[in-house]
């Protein structure tokens, strides 16, 4: 508390609470003593005699006893009390700040001057808590309540808060502000903690920042309102302020600006960009730069502009924030306009070329460039390589600038006809890069021109990537010619063959002794018929018999073969697509795709993983998000073979839908597995590639079409349907046709063998059999018999005249002619040569006796 002296208030000593006894209790201690020392003193005297003395001794015994009785309960104090606190004293009460100390109840136990001073009060008993001061002004009170709820929880805290009048009675009428913390402590000696309340008057320091925001709100009022634009942008290129006058040219609406949210990409038009970025400082400095580039506007106008440009870079050489004044070149003295424009155009175009443009010296240094010259070699050359000049050769692989020094020196020499250069990135020998050289005509470096030479670069890496995909294609044609008719000429081979071995089971019965060897030979012969599937497959030459499937239900039924094939130490996963679109395919021949690729999967995981297929439908907008550059954008349903195997080698990747290419050991692979996945992949329509890393497990992503079927084919679908159907409700008694028949055949076949056994085999059913071995035999003959043959079965590929060729004579002939193509290769590789109106049936090679007499039967009937 504050005791009064004169008119100034000073502060009273702190009220101590120790556990020492109080002064009474110890006044009354030293009475009790005094008495007791009193009492003995009259029994001694009288023993001992001598009263005056005896008196005189015992007073002095008696003074001598009390006071240092007094002293050790620290009732007499003999050493003056501490500096320090003296000095804790007279700082606490010069304070500027008011400090009041108040204990648990929230009685006052100090206030300093400065508080006295700040509240108007003049004596002890006018001082005030802060919550008796401030308990009805609506601005303080939340503020001062929240203090005090902090306070109980011995928590500090502190808070501003602004009246229409100062706190001490009788200041004038005007807006004060303040400052309030609050805080526990503890003295030594007391019991509980005590609450320390600041308050101090920041009006002065309010109306400072006050007259700061003032005169910063009219900085930036000049700087929005400047004749050039100005903008800053954070180290990520984002646009953290921009002055009224470049929002004004740009079309941006400041009121709805929002800093951070706009990058410098957005407001940079064409390949500017790389100009801009192409300013590096040096680790903890700045840098300066000009450049002349154009800004897009909101509704896609240009605007073309020049950039006083300053960059920062931190000490360990990190981007930092750049700032940008900005000089829009359309705007200046009219008598200039002709020539800014022209300086417009020449900018815009040289900076919006497609062609990487340098102007060169006779040494080759690089003196200017344009914007996509810095954009192509930005992992190359920098903005500060330029200032240096570097040379061009920099940009140039090593083996290669032996070429661009024989150019250079061909321009310095104005030669005209100068060669391209074909080279790659030092850096990155996967970008091809192509160089022009042009000489300088209208001067030289010696006549006031500075270059002497320019030259232009274009990358070529889409180039030479298709490039090396057509010689790539073109092989896999080639071979796919040459495996097509490999297959043709041994189907012929195979499919005579076979009819033997039928013509000698037919005459051998299982007991006889070489009914196992002709089974042998047959069975041998099968075998051969499937590698030659896999060739057509590989040459797209197969038969199909496309039908609309649904991949869930294949898949379905194809999970426990699959995992049959995977084995015990492969985990096998299916996850089906929902809702998934339906696709045309041959059903044995997707499974045969399947089949491989799992088998090809469990060979790349010799100790076991994880095997997933996966289906989903790809949309026509998620098709670039894939990267394949030969997918067309179309809707898909994706069939995905995952394995944890042991990955492929990018030499690898590249090679392995080749035929009879393979990693396996000798005997254990053929080669053809893969290709012939990617045959039929490709003749049903689909798309197929892989993904992989080596060590990371290979994907291979199938895309089918989606089928959307029109009218007609769900009609004929529909009738399709219904034929089966009622096939399926025949007796199972009826399956054993009777194969006989006396129509007359003309069977054109130039294969000698193949023909031969065809005759056997029909003649020996009751046909009558006439044989051509070519189409124009087989119009000789038909003439011959009148025109009177039921049925013709030709082959398709022939010397002098194919099969086509005679069906599309006879047509003209004998419109309503029965026709049966017989051939290795699928039926679509001669339909679509035929006339519309054109009826035939189809047998393909290699085909058995029975099949040859089912396929003729079953044309005769219908």
């Amino acid at each position: 508390m504050a005791r009064e002296t004169g008119v100034e208030a000073r502060p009273a000593a702190i009220v101590e609470q120790s556990a020492r006894p109080g002064a009474i209790t110890r006044l009354l201690i030293f009475i009790v003593i005094l008495v007791i020392s009193a009492t003995l003193f009259a029994v001694f005297r009288e023993r001992l005699g001598d009263p005056l003395l005896l008196g005189l001794l015992g007073i002095l015994a008696m003074i001598g006893a009390g006071f240092l009785f007094t002293a050790a309960i620290g009732f007499i104090h003999i050493a003056p009390r501490s500096t320090a606190d003296e000095m804790s004293r007279s700082f606490v009460d010069t304070m500027g700040q008011g400090l009041l100390v108040t204990d648990v109840k929230g009685r006052i136990v100090y206030a300093n001057e400065a508080y006295a001073q700040m509240t108007g009060a003049t004596s002890a008993a006018d001082i005030r808590s802060i919550e008796g001061l401030l308990a009805d002004s609506p601005e303080a009170s939340p503020i001062v309540y929240r203090l005090a709820a902090g306070l109980r929880d011995g928590l500090s805290g502190d808070g501003e808060f602004r009246i229409g009048q100062a706190i001490r009675p009788g200041s004038e009428q005007r807006a004060h502000w303040y400052r309030l913390r609050a805080r526990i402590f503890k003295v030594p000696g007391y019991r509980q903690p005590l609450s320390a309340w600041e308050i101090a008057d920041i009006s002065a320091e309010r109306a400072e920042q006050e007259r700061f925001f003032l005169d910063l709100q009219k900085a930036i009022d000049h700087l929005d309102h400047a004749p050039a634009g100005f903008f800053a942008a954070d180290a990520a290129g984002r646009v953290t302020y921009i002055n009224a006058t470049l929002a004004e040219w740009l079309g941006i609406d400041l009121a709805s600006f929002s800093p951070g949210a706009m990058t410098l990409s957005q407001i940079v038009a064409g390949d500017g960009m790389a100009l801009v970025r192409s300013v590096r400082a040096d680790p903890g400095a700045t840098r300066n730069a000009v450049i002349d580039l154009d800004l897009s506007t909101v509704g896609g106008a240009v605007v073309p502009v020049r950039f006083m440009h300053r960059v920062t870079a931190s000490r360990d050489g990190a981007p930092g924030p750049s700032r940008t004044i900005v000089l829009n070149r359309n705007q200046g003295e009219d008598a200039s306009a002709e020539l800014r424009a022209s300086e417009v155009r020449f900018t815009r175009f040289f900076n919006s070329t497609p062609m990487a443009i340098a102007g060169v010296d006779g040494e080759g240094r690089i003196l200017r460039t344009n914007a996509p010259f810095l954009s192509l070699f930005s992992t190359v050359v920098d903005r500060d390589m330029l200032d240096r000049r570097i040379k061009l050769e920099a940009v140039i692989h090593p083996r290669d600038r032996s070429f661009f020094e024989a150019a250079l020196d061909k321009a310095r020499q104005s030669q005209a006809d100068i060669a391209p250069i074909d080279t790659v990135l030092p850096s990155n020998e996967e970008r091809h890069i192509r160089f022009y050289v042009s000489a300088v005509v209208d001067g030289s470096p010696g006549e006031g021109m500075e270059e002497a030479a320019i030259v232009y670069a274009v990358e070529t890496t889409e180039q030479k990537a298709l490039e090396a995909q057509m010689a790539q294609s073109q092989k896999m044609q080639a071979v796919g010619q040459l495996a097509g008719g490999i297959a043709h000429d041994f189907n012929n081979v195979l499919t005579a063959i076979i009819m033997a071995a039928d013509l000698l089971l037919a005459n051998h019965r299982p007991s006889d002794q070489s009914f196992p060897d002709i089974m042998n030979i047959k069975q041998n012969a099968n075998r051969a018929a499937s590698l030659v599937r896999q060739l057509l497959a590989f040459s797209r030459k197969q038969t199909m018999r496309p039908e609309v499937l649904n991949l869930t239900d294949v898949l379905a039924d194809l999970r426990m073969l699959l995992s049959r094939l995977a084995g015990n130490e492969i985990k096998l996963t299916i996850d089906h697509g929902r809702d998934l679109w339906p696709v045309k395919a041959d059903i044995g021949q997707f499974e045969q795709v399947i089949v491989n690729l799992t088998v090809n999967a469990r060979d790349a995981m010799p100790d076991g993983g994880n095997l997933t297929v996966r289906t989903r439908n790809v949309t026509e907008a998620e098709c670039a998000g894939f990267g394949y550059r030969q997918l067309p954008r179309a809707d898909y349903a994706m069939v995905e073979v995952e394995d944890s195997g042991t990955g492929i080698p990018p030499e690898v990747l590249e090679k392995i839908f080749e035929p009879f290419f393979t990693t396996k050991e000798v005997g254990k692979g053929t080669g053809l597995g893969l290709s012939m996945v990617y045959g039929i992949i490709k003749q049903t329509g689909g798309f197929i590639f892989c993904s992989s890393d080596p060590g990371s497990g290979a994907t291979f992503r199938i895309f089918l079409p989606r089928h959307v079927a029109d009218a007609a084919q769900l009609a004929a679908e529909a009738k399709e349907r219904d034929a089966t159907a009622l096939v399926s409700e025949e007796p199972k008694q009826q399956a054993a046709q009777d194969l006989s028949g006396s129509a007359t055949i003309l069977l054109v076949e130039d294969e000698d063998a193949v023909r031969m056994g065809g005759v056997r085999a029909l003649s020996s059913r009751g046909y009558t059999v006439h044989e051509a071995s070519s189409g124009v035999e087989a119009l000789e003959i038909y003439e011959e018999l009148g025109g009177k043959v039921d049925l013709v079965v030709s082959d398709v590929v022939m010397p002098e005249m194919d099969g086509p060729t005679l069906l599309g004579e006879l047509i003209k002939r004998q419109p309503d002619i029965k026709f049966v193509f017989v051939s290795g290769y699928a039926e679509d590789a001669f339909a679509r040569n035929l006339p519309e109106e054109a009826k035939f049936g189809f047998l393909p090679k290699p085909f058995t006796l029975k099949q040859l007499a089912t396929t003729v039967k079953e044309m005769l009937d219908d």
